[in-house]
């Protein structure tokens, strides 16, 4: 069982965006926090990480990883296309 709540986990999730944010923007992309159901962080990946190839490896190696050393080894991201939230009940 996780540790924590979705609700314990949004200041924590909102915290490790921000400081991954800054990279993201030097390259015309952004990010945003869509959700956090069950340990899954819900983002969408903005700008020019919208189409960009490397968005899988941006998701995982810099901002999954990132909730994974800071919060907890179990969490994960999932990234939502635009008009794809309610698939997900976001």
């Amino acid at each position: 069982m996780f540790p924590f709540s979705d609700e314990e986990l949004l200041v924590p999730v909102e915290m490790v965006i921000q400081k991954v944010r800054p990279t993201l923007t030097l390259d015309g992309g952004d990010i945003t926090l869509l959700g956090i159901k069950e340990s899954k962080v819900y983002v969408r990946l903005e700008g020019a990480c919208k189409g960009c190839p490397s968005s899988s490896n941006t998701l995982k190696y810099a901002i999954e990883d990132r909730l994974k050393r800071e919060i907890h080894p179990d969490i994960s991201v999932v990234n939502i296309l635009h008009g794809q939230e309610s698939h997900f009940g976001l």
